[in-house]
């Protein structure tokens, strides 16, 4: 009886043990695919931003630029109310509408917030219900002051669709070929709508919307070519951009996000917030820059992803325009644009269509199309080549060298003498040029009319230099850079055996306006996580320009996105204007979505002072630099940090610092400076071109990695590596190495 019971309750125990293991595996049979194709959704949609993502459809595809929608701004469901004006209204009479009603909602809060049990009048009651569980009175009270207009783009958004037919196969391609995700393609939505002759009122420009100073990482930016303004160039800008963002941040919401917020910026989110996660950062960051634009901008991308996956759904049917064709061919020397219209037949305005890189001074002639630039022709059937157009020239026609610019700022050290010797002019033909004595001093920054420099014809250049010339006399040390010829940035120091990895091996700092021109500083470390970008299509040889050029223009950048930000950090920030027809709206810039809260940069190093007033050494730092900002000598500093005298500070190192002279904010702005100046400076010659891994072996260090490609800069390496201890480099580690070239003026 009882071993009989005992084989009918081991067979039901076994039976319910298949059982069990047939469920378990029909849910992983069921489950697993959603859950792969969840983990393998490069660009996530988290329900948590449902309601963000569709208030940027109706943005996009509901109202034009003839209306808009009064909202808040921390709660993208709740829309108060739909605005419409007249076409032809002028901008006063829309914000008298816009103020009317935000004045009517906040009134409408105000009384909900302290209506307590009493009944309340359809419109308010209205109001109440958009807020469902969340309308307490505290929360609608802070609601006032969050109210915000947000203009309609729908108008915006169908001509942007319909532009975006002539790159997007080579957009897709581009990513492609960098194993980048295919939904990227849509970001020019956002930034311009697909609009290559964008600007923004900060200085972005072209269908990607780079600054000059991070364009410049990437494209040829200089006085006759700027590639942001071409499609092709800037796309593969763009991406080598994206996937940068991508391999410091390691999701791609993050790094789409710092492409607007800037990469040190959303590392900063990132390890504040603990997390990778974007829904705890939008919904949980809060900082001076980190605002409204900031917190939508991964959520705007997603709605221009989903109107652009299902345009006929929103906009009916559209015809895109068609796919550019072209051809291209090299310059085989410097050669004016009108030379190239005689020579090519070609009509002004479709040249100039087919060559958006070429600046204004190109077509009035001020300057001459470069040499080895690439230059597109229709693609009508006629076959061109460099030397086809080349016979086609006439020999006067083609130059050696650009044309010298008719105008030179001074710069410190300068003197009449020297400016005339350099311009092959008398002291007193230079002087009387410019109304001044022949003794009189120049001052730093002052503009001076100057002779055109000749430049000869590419055949006198080629027969002169079969003719054997005297030898040159021992080269002097210039007072300024030529202004035909832009200045090298600071030379690089030559190999030396591998030091310690300090931040710097000088012992005192220079002085801040001058990084460039600052001695070999000892190597700091940082790391990176994905893989290495894969080599795009350079732009054209050539596009260096003078280092007084780059730093004038890096600054000119980060002072307009300074005002940007302190608009961004008004006590309330949803009450500041924001645009009320197409025409302010494009003005402003070209973004569908919001405005960036702060600058677009690359840097991923974060230069903040932390609360117990210390920092991270970062690459070429000094304690003489720390010194130099806070107004207190080194010795200081030493004692504070118990350190030797003569001992070097490492890369990623803690320092104290001494605030009693100047404050924190006053630091963070002189420091970072000097790495912007710093960068600036090296990209005025130097360019990305790609990446690659490089696997660390037994001795290697930061110093001997720096030094295996074009010694490369500590701080660049450190940039793309940001993560990594670089003083404790083991073997079989990754190391993303960034391929730089060094370019010439050529232009």
């Amino acid at each position: 009886m009882n071993s009989t019971e005992s084989g009918d309750g081991s067979h039901g125990l076994a039976l319910r043990r298949r059982v069990s293991l047939w469920l378990c595996l029909l849910a992983w049979v069921v489950l697993m695919p959603a859950r792969a194709e969840a983990a393998e959704d490069p660009i996530p949609r988290p329900p948590q931003l449902e309601r963000d993502v569709q208030f940027w459809v109706r943005v996009y595809t509901q109202v034009d630029t003839n209306a808009g929608f009064l909202h808040d701004q921390s709660n993208l469901g709740v829309v108060y109310e739909t605005l419409h004006f007249a076409p032809d209204s002028p901008p006063s009479e829309r914000q008298r509408l816009v103020d009317q009603a935000r004045e009517r909602y906040a009134a409408a809060l105000r009384r909900i917030a302290s209506s307590g049990d009493q009944a309340l009048s359809a419109d308010d009651q209205r109001v109440r219900d958009l807020w469902g569980p969340e309308a307490t009175p505290a929360r609608l009270r802070a609601a006032v002051d969050d109210l915000r207009f947000q203009l309609g783009q729908s108008d915006r958004f169908r001509s942007g669709l319909i532009r975006a037919g002539a790159w997007e196969t080579h957009i897709a391609e581009t990513l492609a070929n960098l194993g980048l995700p295919a939904e990227l393609a849509v970001l020019p939505h956002v930034e311009s709508t697909f609009n290559p002759n964008a600007y923004s009122k900060v200085g972005a420009a072209g269908l990607w919307q780079f600054m000059r100073s991070t364009g410049r990482r990437y494209m040829r930016i200089d006085g006759a070519v700027d590639d942001r303004l071409d499609p092709f160039r800037s796309t593969e800008a763009a991406a080598q951009l994206l996937a940068y963002n991508y391999r410091v941040l390691g999701t791609w919401p993050l790094a789409l996000t710092a492409y607007n917020h800037g990469t040190a910026g959303v590392r900063r989110a990132k390890e504040t917030m603990g997390t990778d996660d974007i829904v705890r950062i939008v919904r949980g960051y809060s900082s001076r820059t980190f605002g409204f634009a900031s917190r939508n901008f991964y959520v705007s991308f997603l709605a221009a992803l989903e109107i652009d996956r299902n345009p006929e759904k929103y906009f009916g049917p559209l015809q895109k325009e068609s796919e550019a064709h072209f051809q291209e061919i090299e310059l085989p020397a410097y050669v004016s644009a009108a030379s190239l219209e005689h020579a090519l037949k070609i009509d002004p305005a479709q040249l100039r269509a087919l060559n958006p890189a070429l600046l204004p001074a190109v077509w009035s002639g001020a300057q001459r199309v470069p040499k080895a630039y690439h230059l597109r022709l229709p693609a009508d059937g006629t076959q061109w080549s460099s030397q086809l157009l080349a016979q086609r020239l006439v020999p006067a026609e083609m130059f050696a060298g650009q044309r010298a610019p008719p105008h030179y700022r001074v710069q410190r050290g300068d003197t009449l003498a020297a400016l005339a010797d350099r311009y092959g002019v008398s002291i007193a033909s230079l002087a009387e040029l410019n109304h001044l004595r022949t003794s009189a001093h120049l001052r730093p920054g002052r503009v001076l009319t100057v002779p055109e420099t000749t430049t000869i014809t590419l055949a006198a250049a080629t027969s002169s230099a079969s003719v054997p010339s005297p030898t040159p006399p021992p080269a002097t040390t210039p007072v300024a850079p030529a202004p035909a010829r832009p200045a090298a940035t600071a030379p690089i120091p030559p190999p030396s055996p591998t030091p310690p990895v300090m931040a710097s091996t000088t012992p005192s700092a220079p002085t801040r306006t001058s990084p460039a021109g600052s001695a070999a500083r000892e190597p700091v470390i940082v790391a990176a996580s994905a893989p290495a970008a894969a080599a795009v299509a350079p732009p054209s040889p050539g596009g260096a320009v003078s280092r007084e050029v780059a730093l004038r223009e890096s600054a000119e950048d980060a002072a307009a996105m300074e005002e940007i930000v302190v608009a961004s950090a008004r006590p309330h920030p949803g009450s500041a204007l924001q645009p009320l027809s197409a025409a302010q709206a494009e003005a402003q810039g070209p973004a569908l979505g919001p405005a960036a809260d702060t600058e677009q940069s690359a840097d991923p190093i974060d230069y903040s002072v932390a609360q117990d007033d210390t920092i991270h050494v970062a690459a070429e730092e000094t304690l003489g630099h720390y010194a130099d900002w806070l107004g207190v000598n080194s010795a200081r500093l030493r004692e504070l940090n118990h350190l030797k005298f003569r001992s070097p500070v490492l890369i990623g190192q803690r320092i104290k610092l001494d605030f009693s002279r100047v404050t924190r904010e006053v630091f963070e702005t002189l420091r970072h400076e000097y790495h912007r100046e710093l960068q600036a400076a090296y990209f005025a010659s130097h360019r990305i071109v790609g990446t690659e891994i490089r696997i660390a072996r037994s001795g290697d260090s930061v110093w001997t990695l720096s030094q295996h490609r074009a010694q490369l800069p500590l701080w660049l390496l450190q940039q793309y590596n940001p993560d990594l201890d670089l003083t404790a480099l083991r073997a079989g580690t990754q190391i993303v190495m960034p391929r730089v070239e060094e370019v010439g003026s050529g232009g």
